[in-house]
């Protein structure tokens, strides 16, 4: 007969659970829909990214033109899905590219099977490949996802590139026809 009595008790404790979890979720949804909207207008307004994010991929040069990069194909070698080709070649005196004795002639990275993880940037000796913080990497064509040396290299610096401007260029070839006798 107590177990009768206790019944109604039981059944108005779980209504008013009921009713107070309820409650709780209104007051959830509707703190969030009075809440001033953040949106980021995509195009024009880009979200920051982290200090450490890891997106497009940069070979670096010294401050004096040459290039990091020696060729030693340890960024190739780390590379978890195998996605860069080093072809190195031996520098000149003639021809310096870079400081060391051989220089990476041929750097391809197949953006498309990358995947940022940065082995190759922890790999390099002479910090020659960095990750950088740019995420916008959409194109036309598979093909184009294939960065080549001269995609991947940055400029050269703005005194570099007026030395080599100001260099006096050789004379160019006379017209076909003319300086015979």
């Amino acid at each position: 007969m107590a177990d009768e009595q206790n019944k109604p008790d039981r059944e108005n404790q779980s209504v008013l659970d009921d009713i107070g979890a309820l409650a709780k979720g209104l007051k959830t949804t509707l703190g969030e829909y009075f809440s001033p909207q953040v949106t980021t207008e995509y195009p024009e307004e880009k979200s920051p990214r982290s200090e450490r994010y890891r997106g497009r991929h940069y070979l670096r040069r010294y401050d004096n033109g040459l290039e990091r990069c020696i060729g030693c194909e340890l960024c190739a070698a780390a590379c978890p899905v195998g996605c860069i080709l080093v072809i190195a070649a031996e520098n000149s005196d003639e021809n310096r590219v870079s400081p060391g004795e051989r220089y990476a002639k041929t750097y391809e990275i197949n953006m498309l099977r990358c995947i940022f993880c940065g082995y190759c940037e922890e790999a390099c000796p002479v910090q020659a490949i960095v990750l950088g913080p740019e995420y916008e990497l959409s194109d036309t064509s598979r093909e184009k996802f294939i960065y080549t040396k001269e995609k991947l290299l940055e400029p050269l610096p703005p005194d570099v590139q007026a030395r080599l401007d100001s260099r006096p260029h050789p004379d160019p070839l006379p017209p076909a026809g003319e300086g015979k006798t």
